[in-house]
């Protein structure tokens, strides 16, 4: 069997000179010499194991370290997630090398993708937060609010992490209430995303406005307008279940006023 392996230096992969992704076989590692750190079994597809690998960063003629950012609206939402995993799992493997709980040093679990400290018996599995990303909608417009940790004028939806003792449905009541001052109802699933900024499960969902004023919350959201369908900002790429939800609200509002201005034509 074939192995294929993403190669990662400082949280940054392996690209041609052009900027895109490379995957490596084992000749081709063994041709870079490249100082390996460690290498882990990321996934089995179509008869290749898919594996990781962090390595020493060295300067490679014809060849650059480009982050995962950078791959956003270039990559299928498939090819994001595995490049993803894989940036996760050795992020993993890096901050679960000693226990938590006792500081003796931990061992690769013998056969889940864990880390074992035998003197406590606890396994370290890669980190999963869950968050709530909701898109807040009003007739013909949607609320979009540009975060201050975009590096550059783009609307999104709202996010933010679920809670201990939280429900999803309660975390989005909250966030919607912390960062803009509204009272939203009517909430409803869409559809989830794993996101490797640190290491999210995105659940997405639609929620109507119910009452308030836009009140932005300085410390997280520098602006917040509702915007109607047609006329949109810079949103995020469609790869994102941000610009998913975003779509499937501009959809729905073309096939709602295209029915009803058919059904208007008809009666008159």
């Amino acid at each position: 069997m074939q192995n294929v392996c993403y190669v990662i230096a400082d949280e940054k992969f392996l690209c041609t000179e052009d900027g895109d992704l490379i995957l490596l076989n084992e000749i081709d590692v063994q041709e870079f010499s490249l100082e390996l750190i460690v290498k882990h079994k990321i996934k089995h597809h179509d008869g290749f194991d898919v594996q990781v690998m962090s390595v020493i960063p060295i300067n490679l003629d014809g060849f650059k370290w480009v982050g995962l950012r950078n791959f956003l609206g270039q990559f299928t939402e498939a090819e994001f997630q595995t490049a993803g995993r894989a940036l996760q799992v050795l992020r993993w493997h890096f901050d679960h090398q000693f226990c938590g709980r006792c500081g003796n040093p931990t061992v690769q679990h013998t056969h889940d993708l864990a880390k074992t400290c035998e003197y406590c018996a606890i396994d370290f599995y890669p980190r999963l937060s869950p968050c709530i990303i909701t898109l807040i909608t009003r007739g013909d417009e949607c609320l979009l609010a540009w975060h201050k940790r975009s590096k550059e004028e783009r609307y999104s939806c709202l996010a933010g992490f679920i809670e201990v003792g939280e429900n999803p449905e309660q975390t989005l009541e909250r966030e919607v209430m912390e960062e803009v001052g509204l009272s939203v109802n009517n909430i409803r699933y869409v559809a989830s995303q794993p996101w490797p900024f640190p290491g999210q499960l995105m659940l997405g969902y639609f929620a109507d406005y119910a009452n308030g004023d836009i009140r932005v919350d300085q410390d997280e959201i520098i602006s917040a307008h509702w915007f109607r369908y047609d006329q949109l900002p810079t949103i995020p790429p469609a790869s994102t279940i941000s610009g998913q939800l975003i779509s499937a609200f501009v959809q729905q509002r073309k096939e709602h006023n295209s029915y009803n201005n058919n059904v208007a034509k008809t009666i008159i």
